[in-house]
């Protein structure tokens, strides 16, 4: 599973370029889309951006950040999940709206974007790509030629959208930024002296010294004004609930992340402990499946007392686009990612966290490494329910027809992998551990029950 994008935006009242603290923030983000990078910044009369495909290193190598002049900025990393992974559909967006120049740069999934693309394409807008980026860019557009209140402006877009999203504009020397009325998409201020910051994740201010103050409210716009933070609420957050998204705590969040008043590496390790609440298991070393396990496993070595072991190793050098056509090779390509100790492994009773099995075509192949490295007994322990359903709110996840809880019983998965024991941690386990209560998370992929509508798109 890949999510897609994240976002950094920087307002200073400073007279000073803060290109490269967007680019610090980005780097940050890199987990949460590799396929494209940009950043835009506006100078005091004419705004500035760069683009390009690839890690942000790619997107930006050997670039002079002199060329991005201008104390007000926003960057996006993108992982695509509408339209291809290719230039024009990279971001930030950028261009002029009644005499203003406008850059927008968006995280989440629009479900009824094909309807409104369709609506807009009637009305004569011509689009350049295929994402639903420029969908909202459009809306923007035309609800803007109404009215000269751009929060107005915003609010009236959000109405009219289905989904999940975190967005940030560069509108000539102003930054806005809003998040969905259902808070699905993580987005969180902070300040560092004369600066202001917007990020998807806090991980982006720590790397530039940032303090946070708070998250971004669901549906609430944020802008700034006379060094001060300016909120407007949007009127229809007030009829939707919260629908966090439970992966952002399971998986997607790096763990030094705070999302929503949530110590997420916290969130993990209380994860390992229900598991081994949930499977008492005699056992001689705990695994996790590096990275985004490790919180979990070491969560249950200190529940259990049973060792921590890191019994495989993670190349961080394989990009993860790496693709083998036969089944031989995608073994072997497996094994370039991870591979096992086998003084850890050999003649051991191993209890192999993981945080999810999608298709269960990495645990199969991580399960062969394992066996081949000798492990006497291999227990797999999932941080969260089985994937019974694909998402619909900017996660790139299999179909229905693809994922293997969706079409097998946990027997008959148990029967696939190769384990003597397959324990997924239950629903009930997994809220009490992320700390948020059960009705404003989002669990549609977990329950197949969506917040909104998902038939549109």
């Amino acid at each position: 599973m890949k999510d897609k994008c994240g976002i950094v935006g920087i307002h200073s009242n400073l007279k000073k370029n803060v290109s490269s603290l967007v680019y610090y923030g980005l780097y940050a983000l890199q987990h949460r889309g590799q396929e494209s990078a940009g950043i835009a910044t506006f100078d005091g009369s004419k705004m500035h951006s760069h683009i390009g495909m690839g890690l942000l290193t790619d997107a930006f190598k050997d670039f002079d950040f002199n060329f991005l002049p201008g104390n007000k900025a926003i960057g996006h990393v993108r992982y695509s999940t509408t339209g291809d992974s290719k230039l024009e559909n990279s971001q930030p967006f950028l261009t002029s709206l009644n005499g203003e120049f406008i850059a927008i740069a968006h995280n989440g999934d629009i479900i009824n974007s094909s309807s409104l693309r369709d609506e807009l394409i009637k009305e004569g807008y011509e689009f350049t790509s295929e994402t639903d980026s420029e969908v909202l860019f459009y809306l923007i557009k035309r609800e803007h030629d109404k009215t000269d209140d751009f929060t107005l402006t915003i609010e009236r877009v959000v109405e009219k959208i289905i989904g999940s999203y975190s967005m940030v504009f560069l509108i000539d020397n102003k930054l806005y930024a809003v998040r969905d009325p259902a808070g699905m998409k993580p987005l969180a201020i902070a300040k560092n002296g004369e600066d202001y910051m917007i990020a998807s994740e806090t991980v982006a201010f720590d790397v530039v010294g940032a303090n946070l103050i708070r998250d971004v409210e669901p549906g609430e716009i944020i802008y700034f004004e006379y060094n001060e933070i300016k909120s407007h609420k949007i009127k229809i957050a007030d009829s939707i609930k919260n629908a966090h998204c439970i992966f952002e705590y399971v998986y997607f969040a790096r763990p030094d992340s705070i999302i929503d008043g949530q110590d997420i590496y916290k969130t993990r390790l209380n994860i390992g402990k229900h598991l081994y609440e949930e499977y008492k298991i005699n056992a001689d070393i705990v695994v996790p499946v590096p990275d985004s396990s490790i919180p979990a496993a070491i969560g249950y070595s200190r529940a259990s007392k049973i060792p921590y072991g890191e019994g495989l190793i993670k190349n961080r050098y394989v990009g993860r686009t790496f693709i083998m056509p036969s089944q031989g090779e995608r073994l072997i390509a497996v094994k370039l990612k991870i591979n096992p100790i086998k003084s850890e492994i050999k003649g051991k009773k191993i209890i192999l966290i993981d945080d999810s099995i999608v298709r269960g075509t990495t645990s199969q192949s991580m399960i062969k490494i394992l066996r081949e490295a000798g492990a006497k007994e291999i227990h797999l322990l999932i941080g969260c329910p089985p994937i019974i359903a694909p998402c619909y709110y900017g996660i790139s996840m299999a179909s229905k027809k693809e994922l293997i809880a969706a079409n097998n019983t946990i027997g008959q998965i148990k029967k696939q992998l190769g384990v003597e024991t397959l324990g997924y941690l239950s629903i009930n386990s997994l809220v009490d551990a992320v700390g948020i209560p059960f009705a404003e998370l989002c669990l549609g992929c977990i329950n197949e029950k969506y917040p909104t509508d998902i038939h549109q798109k």
